[in-house]
Formats: C-alpha cells, structure tokens, sequence
C-alpha cells in the first residue's frame, strides 16, 4: 500500500443566340472556407460569358477550377432572348463581385445581354475598384476595339435593328445603348487581357485562376471564426510556405492535443496557396479513416494519386504498389500536400514513400504525436527533407472571450448578465478552440439560468464530442502500462511535484520510464514552471471518465477512485471486493461531514475518521478492500502510525 499524506488537490452571366426560349434554371454560385467575401462583396468572380460559344466547353472548366480553388464565383445558369434588359439580380452580382472574368469569345457582341453585362463591368471598374480580366477566347484585341469581324458583324445587326425601331423613345434608347456599347468594347480591349490563342487550355485556365488569386489578395483577408487567435500562426506558416531557399523538400508539422486547431489552420493555409503548385492534395482525418477500416489507407493513397496525377484505368489493391506510384510522381512534380491527423508511421510511409520529393515541394502534416515524423522512412534517406514543427497551444484568455461571445452571441462582445458565467466557461475550457465552438453554440439565444445549469453539469457530461476526439490519443497510446499511468495521473498527481509522483508511481510497479515520454509526445501531459505535473483541464477529465465507465453506478468496481466522497462511501460500507486498487480521501471532508450531518452519519464519519487518525480497524478494512494496493490520504497528520499496520503492503509516507 502507498500512503500519501496532504497532497494538494491538483457564378457569372450567360446569353443565348436570337431566337432561343428561355429555360427557367436556378443561378448559381459556390461559397468555401475563408473566400467568403467581406464586406458589400458576396461574390469573388462574376464570369460574363456568351453561352452558345462556351457554356459547355471552357467557361464550364473554368468556373470549376474557380470553385476548386476556393473562389466564390457567381455564374448564371439561363438563356434569355436577345433583346431583353438586363435581369436586376445580374446587375446585384456585379456590383456584388470583386472582380469578373470577362469571356470575349466570337458572338460574344450578339447578344445585347452580354454587352449590357460589359458595361456596367466596367462601370464598377471606376467607381468602386473593380478588377477586370478580360479574356480573348479565339478572338483577335483588335476586331473587339475596332469592332470588326465577328464583332463588327454584330454590331452591323444590332444598328439595323435600331434603324427598324419605329417608335421614337425605344429608337433613342438604342442609339443610347449603342454609343456606350461601343465604347465599352474599345474600353475592354486596351484593358491587359489574356489570350487564349496557341495555348492548352487547361494550363491556360489554372494561369487565371492563379492570377485571380494574386489581384484579390486573397491571403490579406481576415480569418474565419474556427481561426480566431491563430493570425500569427497563419503568418508563420505563410511565411514558411513563401521560402523557396530550400533545395530538398519542406515539411511542417503542426502538432498539439486533439481539439486545439491543427486542422482549421492547415486546410485554411492549403486553400490560400494550393494554385501556386503543380500539384496539390488535402487528406483529412487520415486517422479516423484508417481506424477499424480494411481499405481505409488503400482508399487514402488512392485520393492522394487522383488529386496529384491523372487517374488510371488500372485498379490496384496492394498499398505498396500505390506507394510506388506516389513516390514516383513526387519526384517528378512540385507539389503541395496536406495531411491531416496522422499517427501512425505506416500512414506517413504509405503516404510519403521514402525516395524523396522534388525540390520546393511542401508538405504540411498535422498529428497529435509530436516526435512520429522524424521516424518515418522518408527521414532515413540520404537527402534529407527541412524539418519545421510548430506547436499549437490553445488561445490567450481575450481570444476566447470573443471565440465564445461569436459562437454564443454571434458578436465579439457578451450580453449584459453573462459576464459571470461566460467568465467561468472561458476559465473551464483553458483556451481549448473546440471546446468553445461546442460549448458557444450549444449555448446560443440560452437565458443566464440555462447557462448556469450546464456549467453545473460539464463535469458530468463528459460523453461529449470534445471528449471523443481528445480520447483519440489517449487510445493511440502503445501499451496498457502507458494507459494506466495516464489514469493514475488523471486521478491522483495532477498537480504534484514530478519527482515525487515519480517516485510513487515506480513503487506502484509502473513503467515510468517509458510511460512518461509517450503521454508527452500525445499531449497528455506537461511540466509546469514548479515541475509539477500538469494536464489540460478537459483532458484530465477525458482521463477520469475513461475510469468511470469502467462501472457507472458502483464505484467500488471502478480501478481507482478520486471522489473523496465516494471514498468515504465506500469505506463506510465496506465496500471494495471489486477491481479497486487506488483510492483517495481528503480527512477534511470527514471532519465537515461530524460537523454538519445526522448523529448516525456523525457517528460512521467518526469512526472511520478515528480509525485512519490511528491506525486502527485499518486490517479491517484492509481485509474488506481486498483488491485495495494504493491509498491516497490528504490532511491526515498521523500517517507514520497507520504505515505500521501494513507491513505485508509497500509503504510511502510524505
């Protein structure tokens, strides 16, 4: 038996030829991640485009290439007849988009649709800085500003349709509509444009859609509500993703505890600087993925070769082969990856190979185990890939306020009446991001009284989706020694100096040596500043609730017991021929339960209280709770007296 002895409590327009009917289809247009725009401006791109020349050919593979890359695009999915008014809800799209993309194509100038589209494009180019990016599809700069060829012929067409006007008013609204339309396309056409001309199109498309990134400044926009708090760490990766020093590969591994923005902070980067590769490919959740799953890692290697390289007829059903062919085609093209939650070496040997990438590659790769990467094959070769780590943290105290306020409040402040229990929440949750996205939204138009009533249950409920995914790495530990030292700091060492719990725990025939460095390496545990053990308050709790439903309604069956006043329960009836093996109880309790309970409880309490001040009745209790190796006792002055009893246990006395 151990003794211990006061231990602290630790999307864009499009027209029809003449003569076409209408179809009634649904505009649409696609909103992803961080694009979502600021502001006035829904929309990042409004493409104007003539419908019969591209619809199903180049407008279509660049509205999708658009969308691929995260840019809120606005394309409209309707024919109209030539002749009739811009619709009102194109003419909102544009003065709602920060740029166009403007498809000059060979009866572009037909449809006066599209000329009215031109028009107000440029419109908006003056009055509130909006871009242009003209693109000559098989169409000479020249006929556009001259207005020849095609473009003459249409205009040609349109006049006379002018000239037949008979009524007076609609005759000089054409004359009107004329004189701006053919300053608009002289106007288009000094514009620096792209010209699609000699060029294959798919390498044509992804320029613009690069150059579309660069004119929005897409990377100097503010960060979503899953990255509050996280600018500096956007600007380090930014920055580690612009150096081009490097002459072997580049991998990053943003690592920290489950919950703590490993993935937001990945998939956010990716998406601002994935077109700037040859090659691209984000894998999320890859451990989730692989866990219980036969194909799980096979299904994996087989997105990365689909995002990275053209899709092959040839099914294949062995990961070795898959990685050959992974390996083959990174060294051969500059490549941008993302691999998210990995914990395992077979996921990084099945993912990355082992003969190298090509130079100015970047690899980002986010776990929950700090030390797994330097260990992967890739890192025994002879040119070595730049290793740089970055460690996720949880938020500074302001950075949760507003994280909490967003979720709960939907703004950065909290109503009047909440400062009280929005405070406790934020202390509660120790600047863990999940945890207050969970807890904000569970809470959101909730009256104060609500908002009391689940502070008073979080300990309870601990069945949460925060818990499940922190005990992702408590499952990933290697052996059930590391699990059982994780339990046992959980419950009894939270708090205490290392040596000491060290000390203890070894005469507790547990593997510290070992033990210690893994739920490090998981996050599970830190030193503080005193070399006291520490751990995350959510994850000490995911630690006591793993005890706890070892038996939910009869705690002398759990292994270990740190609810003094279970322990005294259990004492009291002398219970404990179960699994129990550790249990603590604070001596003060016992003195508050003489003060202020029955005289039948005063009584049980004084006995027991009595019986641990002196030593006695302790075999018999001993005898009750067989199973009973470790005893934890707080505010107990006579502990040298007790130890004597049990002299067939180890004994510690602090």
């Amino acid at each position: 038996m151990v003794v211990l002895s006061d231990l602290p409590e630790g999307s864009s327009s499009s027209s029809s030829t003449h003569g076409l009917s209408s179809s009634a289809r649904v505009p649409t247009s696609s909103t992803h991640g961080h694009n979502s725009s600021t502001h006035n401006h829904r929309y990042d791109v409004f493409l104007s485009f003539r419908g019969v020349d591209t619809r199903h050919s180049f407008t279509d593979h660049l509205h999708k290439a658009l969308i691929d890359a995260n840019i809120n695009t606005f394309l409209d999915d309707e024919e109209i007849e030539t002749g009739e008014d811009l619709k009102p809800e194109l003419e909102t799209a544009i003065k709602a988009s920060r740029a166009s993309v403007i498809v000059l194509s060979k009866n572009y100038a037909s449809s006066t649709w599209c000329l009215d589209e031109l028009v107000l494009i440029l419109e908006q180019r003056i009055t509130s800085n909006h871009i242009v990016i003209p693109i000559f599809y098989h169409v000479e700069p020249t006929d556009v500003r001259k207005q020849q060829s095609s473009f003459g012929d249409a205009m040609v067409k349109h006049r006379r349709m002018m000239e037949a006007e008979t009524n007076a008013d609609k005759k000089s609204q054409w004359a009107r509509k004329m004189d701006r339309w053919n300053k608009a396309l002289m106007e288009v056409a000094n514009l620096k444009g792209k010209d699609v001309n000699g060029r294959l199109e798919t390498e044509f498309i992804e320029e613009i859609v690069k150059d579309i990134h660069h004119r929005l400044h897409v990377h100097l926009r503010s960060v979503g509500q899953q990255l509050i708090g996280m600018e500096n760490h956007i600007n380090f990766v930014t920055s580690w993703l612009k150096d081009g020093s490097s002459h072997t590969a580049d991998i990053l591994t943003i690592s920290g505890m489950g919950g703590i923005g490993k993935t937001s902070l990945a998939k956010h980067v990716y998406g601002l600087y994935s077109h700037e590769f040859h090659k691209s490919s984000c894998i999320e959740d890859i451990s989730r993925a692989c866990d219980g799953k036969f194909n799980g890692l096979l299904d994996l290697q087989k997105q990365l070769c689909n995002d990275i390289s053209k899709t092959s007829s040839i099914k294949v059903h062995d990961a070795l082969v898959y990685t050959s062919k992974i390996e083959n085609i990174v060294a051969r093209k500059r490549v941008f990856l993302a691999l998210d939650d990995i914990n395992t070496l077979d996921q990084l040997d099945a993912l990355l190979g082992s003969k190298g990438f090509h130079p100015g590659s970047k690899i980002i790769i986010t776990t929950k185990e700090r030390r797994l990467i330097e260990r992967c094959a890739l890192f025994k070769t002879d040119i070595k890939p730049k290793h740089t780590e970055l460690l996720l943290q949880g938020l500074h105290e302001t950075e949760s306020w507003k994280l909490l306020c967003l979720h709960a409040f939907k703004c950065n402040y909290p109503k009047t009446g909440y400062e009280g229990v929005l405070y406790k929440l934020v202390k509660y949750c120790q600047g863990h991001p999940l945890a207050l996205v969970v807890l904000g939204k569970s809470l959101y138009d909730r009256d104060v009284t609500y908002w009391e009533g689940c502070i008073e249950g979080l300990k309870k409920e601990t069945d949460s989706h925060v818990n499940n995914v922190l005990r992702m790495s408590f499952n990933s530990l290697p052996s059930k020694n590391d699990k059982d030292l994780f339990k046992y700091i959980a419950c009894f060492f939270v708090g205490i100096d290392r040596d000491v719990a060290e000390t203890i725990l070894k005469a507790c025939n547990i593997n510290i040596r070992s033990g210690i460095p893994n739920l490090f390496d998981r996050f599970l545990l830190t030193i503080g500043g005193k070399n006291e053990l520490k751990m995350h308050q959510l994850v000490q709790e995911m630690g006591r609730f793993e005890v706890h439903q070892e038996s939910l309604d009869k705690p002398w069956k759990r292994s270990l017991l740190w609810c003094h006043e279970e322990s005294f329960r259990v004492l009291k009836q002398k219970k404990g021929k179960g699994n129990l093996v550790g249990l603590a109880l604070d001596m003060r309790m016992l003195e508050k339960e003489m003060l202020g309970a029955s005289y039948k409880l005063k009584t049980d309490a004084l006995i027991i209280h009595n019986d641990l001040r002196r030593g006695k009745s302790w075999m018999d209790y001993a005898l009750k709770t067989k199973a009973l190796e470790r005893l934890i006792v707080r505010n107990c002055t006579g502990l040298l007296e007790v130890t004597l009893f049990f002299k067939s246990f180890h004994t510690w006395a602090v």
